[in-house]
């Protein structure tokens, strides 16, 4: 994706939030520019293909792998069911027949007479994305999916665990400094997006766990917590597809750490609004910060959803024109502007395919680099 995030932590009572909604790969865009969507909208569709099962069905009947059509009862592109019978070879005048049948429902995917076997493709995987905020559609990629914005309050946190959700903000410390106890919380919880203070221990996250919360907005947490969560050591890799039935987001740090006021305040100003919030993370190339959106209440149009002149890189798209650094050698700490986004993956040194852009240095040189190794950096 053509993403990057500006470096530091963004806390906004009044943003322009934009989120590029993209399938895996291409598929069918259901929305359209200026329809108003809500976080469960499904904005495109696709279908993943299955994997293939091969089958040896020439040495199972016994025959040369040349003769196998003969004894096929199923064609490449056929639709067969688990347990139907795809080929069949009788032997003795009818007396001994040997049959193959598929373990798995799908589609025939290839019959090879060089080897004699027969792949079955596994029934497709659905696969949706929605639009996770509340908004407007601002942009269609075609086949590819849509751009989604809102304009409301906007807070990033530093570190977070757990994917995209989306419910009511529910105040559950009293002050950005206090330890909430677990037993605070309660049935009336669950469903909602509770802002806690200055450390969510594992006991907290646990009740939360067992309550049914959507998420868990706190100043700080433990390692060790987060450990015994988990059930092991957190990577350094993105974070945000841990098996968690809630979302975490940490705006401070680890340890016990007060909630910023000015982040506590602001989010005990939106309790009772409905809340979408991401605790997805990554710390090295392209950085990715955990988040929650509050959208506002006004109605939106697509007036008041341009980007102001002085925020326009604060939305998180690489854009042409867009002011990056490089954070990777050759070219580590190099400032430049982006001057071209090629919209489809190219190989790069490593012999891996992945999407580049092509910067603009301010030295004048122009270079082609993965667009995970910029992150966005205004320098004028």
């Amino acid at each position: 994706m053509g993403t990057a995030y500006t470096p530091g932590l963004t806390v906004s009572a009044d943003s322009v939030i934009r989120k590029i909604r993209r399938l895996p790969l291409k598929g069918q865009v259901l929305v359209q520019v200026g329809d108003s969507v809500s976080p469960d909208t499904v904005v495109a569709r696709t279908e993943l293909p299955g994997p293939i099962t091969t089958l040896r069905v020439a040495e199972r009947l016994g025959v040369e792998p040349r003769e196998l059509s003969k004894f096929l009862l199923k064609q490449v592109g056929d639709k067969v069911h688990a347990g139907e019978v795809i080929a069949e070879r009788k032997a003795l005048f009818g007396l001994l027949t040997s049959r193959v049948t598929s373990p798995v429902t799908g589609t025939i995917d290839f019959v090879s007479e060089a080897t004699g076997n027969i792949g079955i493709r596994h029934l497709p995987t659905p696969v949706e994305v929605t639009a996770y905020l509340r908004g407007l559609v601002v942009e269609v990629i075609p086949e590819e999916g849509a751009v989604v914005a809102t304009r409301g309050v906007f807070v990033q946190g530093i570190f977070g665990l757990g994917g995209e959700r989306h419910g009511e903000i529910a105040l559950l410390a009293n002050s950005p400094d206090e330890v909430v106890p677990d037993m605070k919380l309660s049935d009336e919880h669950k469903g909602k997006v509770l802002i806690a203070g200055a450390l969510a221990n594992w006991r907290l996250m646990e009740a939360a766990r067992q309550v049914g919360v959507t998420a868990l907005v706190t100043g700080g947490v433990l390692d060790s917590d987060i450990k015994k969560l988990l059930g092991y050591d957190i990577g350094v890799a993105i974070t945000g597809h841990e098996p968690l039935p809630f979302t975490l987001i940490v705006t401070e740090g680890f340890g016990e750490i007060a909630m910023a006021r000015r982040t506590f305040e602001l989010l005990a100003s939106q309790e009772g609004r409905d809340a979408s919030v991401n605790g997805a993370t990554q710390i090295r190339a392209g950085v990715i910060r955990p988040e929650i959106v509050v959208p506002q209440d006004e109605t939106l149009t697509m007036d008041n959803l341009q980007v102001p002149e002085e925020d326009k890189f604060a939305t998180g798209e690489l854009n042409l024109g867009t002011p990056i650094r490089l954070i990777r050698t050759p070219y580590f700490g190099a400032l430049g502007r982006v001057v071209s986004l090629p919209p489809e993956p190219q190989e790069i040194e490593t012999e891996t395919k992945t999407r580049v852009l092509e910067a603009e240095l301010v030295t004048g040189e122009k270079v082609v680099v993965p667009r995970a190794n910029v992150e966005i950096f205004p320098h004028e």
